[in-house]
């Protein structure tokens, strides 16, 4: 399978899990797969991706440009990228059952789901920041809401 093959249904997959979080962020298998499957998925493909290429390619993560020489290889590349689809998702999946913990409206929080989708750390962020202004302690929501 060639790289670009697995780019695109790694982006297929992750972008499909995401779907699901903002349509029925409370339903359970959701969780189940924002939290578990999808990621343990991208995960394994990460390991198999990073297996095959690392060691064999100039570069390393001691510096700024070392990095850039391992990224300049297109499949440890896409490993890249698919430890970010892995870990944005997985952070998703956080933002969505603490604002079920505390009892936030869906409308307050996909933006902020978008935002991470889309901007990692940002969509983070602004939804910390917004979830501290609410008052609301984690645990304010329906306790059912959030997977055990």
């Amino acid at each position: 399978m060639t790289a670009s093959a697995v780019f695109s249904i790694a982006n297929t997959v992750a972008l499909a899990a995401w779907v699901a979080l903002l349509v029925r962020p409370q339903a359970a298998w959701v969780q189940r797969v924002v939290g578990t499957v999808v990621p343990g998925a991208l995960s394994v493909a990460y390991a198999v991706v990073m297996a095959l290429r690392l060691g064999r390619v100039d570069g390393g993560f001691d510096s700024l440009e070392g990095v850039a020489a391992l990224f300049s290889d297109r499949t440890l590349l896409l490993g890249g990228w698919i430890h970010y689809l892995a870990f944005d998702l997985l952070v998703g999946g956080w933002i969505s059952r603490d604002a079920a913990a505390r009892g936030l409206a869906r409308w307050k929080v996909a933006p902020f789901l978008v935002l991470t989708f889309l901007f990692g750390p940002a969509g983070w962020l602004g939804y910390r920041l917004v979830a501290r202004a609410s008052g609301r302690p984690a645990g304010a929501g329906r306790a059912e809401a959030v997977p055990g």
